[in-house]
């Protein structure tokens, strides 16, 4: 197996571990193992928004960090670290970020992960 194939099944795998569409927004960066338990750090995936899509938008870093308990994995207590990405309009300075609400409605996400959203970031 290469190291390609091997990404491929660690993604697939977490996709099952995750909520249900949480991988079709976010980047898993990396996890830490604390005496809490397991650390898993999402970071947003500089894709702009739907309404968006037409308009150039300059990736502007992040918002402050959340985090949420999610359920255990194997005994071990997960809390889901997530960066929500925030972008910029050249053209007016506004500075934007993915509406939550809208994406729920659209039919990209699944009941589950939109929940989960609206627990997680408000």
């Amino acid at each position: 197996m290469n190291k390609s194939q091997g990404q491929d099944i660690v993604k697939e795998l977490m996709g099952y571990l995750l909520p249900a569409g949480t991988l079709d927004y976010f980047e898993l960066t990396h996890i830490v193992k604390d005496k809490e338990g397991l650390v898993l750090f999402l970071e947003e995936k500089n894709l702009p928004p739907a309404e968006y899509q037409d308009q150039s938008l300059h990736s502007k870093g992040f918002l402050p960090e959340v985090r949420v308990q999610d359920f255990p994995i194997r005994d071990q207590k997960v809390q889901l670290s997530i960066r929500r990405r925030r972008w910029e309009h050249p053209g007016t300075g506004e500075i934007i970020s993915r509406n939550w609400d809208l994406v729920m409605q659209g039919a990209r996400i699944t009941k589950e992960f939109g929940l989960f959203l609206k627990d997680a970031l408000g």
